[in-house]
């Protein structure tokens, strides 16, 4: 009897987990779907015919399969400049965040550091109460970064957040013995981060990397602020530029043959910058995605 119930309890579970896993497997195909078919959409877009897209005909794969949307793109001189500008606001600022993150989570990971709770208060303060756009705006010009690359990479040199998952990671990857031990061997503190404590934090390195990067990668409201030169535009504000420059053309062309050609241009344009203003990311994500889970779970969850 003993043995029947046993074998019924482990049918049972073993019907659960079966009937658990294709509600599992059904859910995660329809998020697949959702997440991967409007990326789908935007690529097969930017390959297809203008006036399948204008018309709507695109659903799924390319129609009229075209390259004259990349080639418009790639046609506006500005556009290579548009891209080292943000090669460099994304190098430069990266490592002005990692740097500063660094250095600000390290100390409040210290027990031994006595007004750790105090500073750390005052940085969390920050984020529950913003300055606002305009004095934030009257600081930048006061401080002369008004139309220069560095508008772009100073005020934004750390965010709180980051702060508080990276010294979350210390403090639950660096043991306090390690510490110890470097300590009694005469190691000083800016030599215990650099040769101990920076090789030990890979993965949570990698994933501030990554955030900070994207987000300078992205940055368009800050550029739009802050610069009045087109040769400091960061990519996504010179693919706002030529986008709207091809829908004011369209909009005021004088022979309606060439403004309806502009306006299917202007539209498959859409598709193609997404794609152009995104591949870079899209490309390096999946060499860096272990460290970007490894690093947010150590980072977030333990301590």
């Amino acid at each position: 009897m003993i043995i029947k119930r046993m074998h019924k309890s482990r049918m049972k579970d073993s019907l659960n987990d079966k009937v658990f896993n294709i509600i599992n497997f059904t859910v995660a195909t329809i998020f697949l779907i959702l997440i991967l078919y409007p990326l789908i959409y935007v690529v097969s877009s930017s390959l297809s015919d203008p006036l399948a897209v204008v018309q709507g005909r695109v659903r799924f794969l390319p129609v009229g399969i075209t390259l004259d949307g990349y080639r418009a793109v790639f046609r506006q001189n500005q556009i290579v400049t548009g891209f080292l500008n943000s090669l460099w606001y994304m190098g430069v600022g990266t490592a002005i965040n990692i740097f500063f993150t660094v250095l600000a989570a390290y100390p409040l990971s210290r027990k031994d550091f006595v007004d750790r709770n105090k500073f750390m208060s005052a940085f969390a303060f920050t984020m529950l109460f913003s300055g606002g756009m305009i004095p934030t705006f009257l600081l930048v010009r006061n401080l002369g970064l008004l139309d220069t690359r560095w508008a772009l990479v100073i005020p934004n040199a750390f965010g709180v957040f980051n702060i508080i998952v990276v010294r979350t990671f210390f403090q639950s990857t660096i043991p306090d013995e390690l510490l110890e031990s470097a300590q009694m061997d005469g190691c000083t503190d800016f030599r215990f981060l650099r040769s101990v404590v920076l090789p030990l934090s890979g993965p949570i390195i990698a994933v501030q990397v990554l955030i900070y990067a994207l987000g300078h990668w992205n940055t368009f409201f800050s550029a739009l602020i802050y610069l009045s030169t087109p040769g400091l535009y960061p990519l996504q504000l010179v693919l706002r530029e030529i986008l709207l420059l091809n829908q004011l053309a369209a909009d005021t062309g004088a022979d309606i043959a060439d403004a309806e050609r502009r306006v299917m241009l202007a539209a498959l344009l859409r598709y193609s910058l997404i794609v152009v203003s995104s591949l870079p990311f899209m490309l390096l994500y999946p060499f860096i995605q272990r460290f970007f889970v490894k690093g947010m779970m150590i980072g977030a969850i333990k301590g």
